[in-house]
């Protein structure tokens, strides 16, 4: 795949735009998502439940509640609920910016520089996968919305539709992302493992029903690799694009 979209040139070849500042932003979309984190252990800090929040058990969406008290057998009480439920709205915003943002060029060559695009059967499919990605990347961001606009204990179906979005939209982007994106950056590595990590323990996840000693371990098996995953490919395409703007201020 790579020798066929690659230098000499053919007629109909053409080098994708990655000095825009759609791509830029785009770039920086996706490596945003990371303030999950940061937000996730503010809310665990300020937790006030009878018993201290435990990454292990607790599921990610009790930092959520809105209301103290006992729900499916959990005492929660997330006074910081307002910040979790925000940066899950933050973070489903940042993929669905990427997913509308990056094109699909771009993500069909990793925004390497220098690098064309060239017309063929190879580049086709391609180009197929970036679209799914981008599907997939908005699906999931969508889901996240969902999630921070839908908290857990208003006990909607919706809480639990836009959670699965996420994590099966998400776990698919990233290991067809990385499965694109081998021939053009060490990075795809990791973004294959992450999605895979996520893709099995949402598998193992459907399968127990999340009846397992740690819930909390095995749910965060599921997301996290989906958030470290996207930021990592909000870095590369971040720096790539960068590199691209800074070379292009120069020569002008």
């Amino acid at each position: 795949m790579r020798e066929q979209m690659t230098v000499p040139a053919a007629p109909g070849d053409y080098l994708p735009d990655l000095a825009s500042t759609r791509s830029f932003i785009g770039g920086w979309a996706q490596l945003s998502v990371v303030q999950y984190f940061v937000a996730e252990s503010a809310v665990i800090e300020a937790w006030h439940g009878l018993e201290a929040y435990d990454r292990r058990t607790g599921f990610i969406s009790d930092l959520g509640a809105i209301n103290c008290g006992i729900y499916e057998h959990r005492d929660i009480c997330s006074p910081l609920h307002l910040l979790m439920n925000a940066s899950f709205v933050v973070q489903g915003l940042g993929m669905l910016f990427g997913a509308l943002l990056l094109s699909s060029a771009l993500l069909c060559i990793a925004a390497r520089p220098g690098v064309r695009i060239q017309q063929g059967a190879a580049y086709r499919k391609a180009w197929n996968s970036a679209v799914v990605v981008r599907i997939l990347t908005g699906i999931s961001g969508l889901g996240t919305v969902v999630v921070g606009f839908v908290p857990e204990d208003l006990r909607s179906p919706l809480h639990l539709v836009g959670a699965l979005m996420f994590f099966i939209g998400g776990a698919f982007a990233l290991v067809l992302l990385g499965l694109l994106w081998l021939p053009h950056t060490p990075m795809s590595w990791f973004i294959l493992v992450c999605g895979t990590v996520s893709l099995g323990a949402l598998v193992v996840g459907g399968l127990t029903r999340m009846d397992v000693p740690e819930p909390g371990t095995l749910e965060r098996l599921m997301a996290y690799p989906i958030t470290v995953g996207f930021c990592a490919a909000g870095l590369v395409v971040a720096q790539r694009v960068r590199e691209v703007r800074r070379t292009a201020a120069r020569v002008a």
